[in-house]
């Protein structure tokens, strides 16, 4: 691996879907060209969706505005999700007993590279 990689990175906070759901999301674009990621995400039918492609948006123009990078040459190095805070709700049960709600958040990561092969 060479050391002079030039990398950008975006990430997304509090994200409202469970880290299972997002991380199949985020599997659907590592490894692809920017391009092709972003089209990807704009007819993918999950929800989601339009949150992931705000986040890979996002690294695409820290890659272009901070670090001088071709946008065309860029590919999806890394997408990876994390655990994020934990809403606990509470619903009315039978016998006056309650039952636990927890609403999930999650974190995620996108890391864009310039590509250095030929197409």
């Amino acid at each position: 691996m060479e050391k002079n990689i030039k990398t950008a990175m975006a990430c997304g906070h509090a994200i409202r879907t469970s880290t299972r759901k997002l991380n199949l999301v985020a599997a659907s674009i590592r490894g692809m060209e920017v391009g092709k990621a972003l089209t990807q995400l704009s007819f993918s039918p999950r929800r989601i969706a339009g949150e992931v492609k705000k986040v890979l948006e996002s690294a695409i123009a820290n890659a272009e505005n901070n670090h001088g990078m071709d946008v065309d040459k860029l590919v999806v190095a890394e997408a990876f999700v994390g655990k994020g805070i934990v809403m606990k709700r509470w619903q009315a049960r039978a016998r006056g007993r309650a039952g636990r709600i927890e609403k999930m958040f999650s974190n995620l990561t996108v890391v864009v590279r310039e590509n250095e092969e030929k197409r």
